[in-house]
């Protein structure tokens, strides 16, 4: 389909007549029933299909269900799949702004009207952020990190190149010791992070090959996260290894992204603190999609061999000791656009599809605090819509086939 946008939703009525729409994961598909949106809000779901008034705009949906749109609570809108660490040192960085605004259109195409950005250089997911909610250009709500926030060589910091180039190339948001892993916080609340990202862990696609346990110490994320919540917000924590996850639940980080060693302990320090795992199964797809054939350093090789076979279980062992789990991906490891394949790997390692919607709406919405605001179709929410064929509430894999897009109440075409 061809996305169309306008500078802001107009100040108009959209009638929508839908084929059945899904009020929230928690509920049935109603049958006929219209949404009625005004500016870039809902003003009533109603059942049948009401007739338009005189002004009043019809959007003909009545073979499709009408449903949220979805939430993915990892992305890097910034970047594109592939090993080229290279890049950061030739590419300028107004070019992550193209790729940016490509990543944007493809993401809301694939019914994703928020996301959560997991990381990015510069001010760039600042301006993406500002460049769809004033509507210059097509794209979801975006709740942005920015830099991520690491040890000094660690995952998230510059490494694989001659130590000046690696010292040039630093985000600037690295630290060691409490005060200034505080510091970083506060500077990253002053550019404008709405969320604060660390790399609690080793990672799978950084060239530092030094193992996927903690990073951080103790103290450290302690008071990444105190300082944080000082300021209003959330922390994110990239962590694979059971002990690096174990002690960021600890410390009290809204979500653990990837999970891949979850263990018994891990499971029970998430669980005491309410900690979420965000599971980007999509990531470890995209990866091994590349396996073996030359797109990855060595270095980088050996480590996705190695969390290879975890990543195909770690889901369900969270299912099984009652781990909270909400919806992302880690779109930018893979194509941007395919987002919505996480569906399907979800049900593999035992969730239900309701499971799976709720985790995409209405769960992810709960961990970025917007409850009253999306996740759900109400009157006073966002109109952020989305159509498809099917019941997703059968079977979640029919959300890879968007087929119309509506955020903040303008219409993607």
């Amino acid at each position: 389909m061809l996305l169309t946008w306008s500078a802001s939703a107009r100040a108009e009525t959209i009638v929508i007549h839908a084929g059945s729409v899904i009020v929230d994961a928690a509920g049935e598909p109603t049958g006929p029933a219209t949404v009625i949106v005004q500016d870039d809000r809902i003003v009533a779901v109603e059942q049948g299909h009401r007739a338009p008034a005189a002004g009043e705009r019809v959007v003909d949906l009545r073979a499709l269900t009408v449903l949220p749109g979805l939430v993915d609570l990892h992305v890097h809108l910034t970047s594109d799949p592939g090993g080229e660490f290279w890049r950061d040192a030739t590419d300028p960085p107004e070019w992550s702004m193209v790729v940016g605004v490509r990543n944007a259109r493809r993401t809301l195409k694939a019914g994703f009207t928020t996301v959560r950005e997991a990381g990015s250089s510069g001010q760039s997911a600042f301006a993406l952020r500002r460049a769809t909610e004033e509507g210059v250009i097509p794209g979801p709500r975006i709740v942005a990190a920015g830099p991520p926030i690491a040890i000094i060589g660690g995952h998230g910091d510059v490494n694989g190149f001659r130590p000046d180039v690696n010292a040039v190339l630093t985000s600037g948001f690295t630290c060691t010791g409490p005060v200034e892993c505080a510091a970083r916080v506060r500077r990253a609340a002053q550019n404008g992070a709405d969320v604060i990202k660390i790399t609690a862990t080793g990672g799978v696609l950084s060239q530092q090959g030094r193992g996927l346990e903690a990073h951080f110490s103790d103290a450290e994320m302690t008071a990444i996260v105190d300082t944080a919540r000082s300021l209003g917000l959330k922390v994110m924590a990239h962590a694979h290894g059971a002990r690096g996850i174990e002690a960021a639940a600890r410390a009290g980080v809204a979500t653990v992204e990837h999970g891949t060693y979850l263990d018994p302990p891990a499971a029970a320090a998430m669980r005491r603190s309410g900690t979420v795992l965000v599971p980007t199964l999509m990531a470890f797809q995209g990866i091994s999609e590349r396996l073996g054939k030359g797109v990855y350093t060595p270095v980088v090789e050996d480590k996705v061999r190695a969390v290879a076979q975890s990543a195909g279980v770690f889901l369900r062992r969270a299912l099984d000791l009652g781990v909270p789990v909400a919806f992302g991906t880690d779109a930018g490891v893979f194509e941007h656009g395919r987002n919505a394949g996480e569906f399907r790997l979800l049900l593999a390692q035992g969730m239900t599809s309701r499971q799976a919607l709720a985790s995409a709406t209405t769960d992810a919405a709960r961990v970025l605090g917007l409850e009253t605001q999306i996740g759900r179709l109400a009157p006073g929410f966002s109109a952020d819509l989305i159509a498809v064929a099917g019941n997703p509430l059968r079977d979640a894999t029919v959300l890879e086939r968007v087929e119309w897009v509506m955020a903040r109440g303008r219409v993607a075409e």
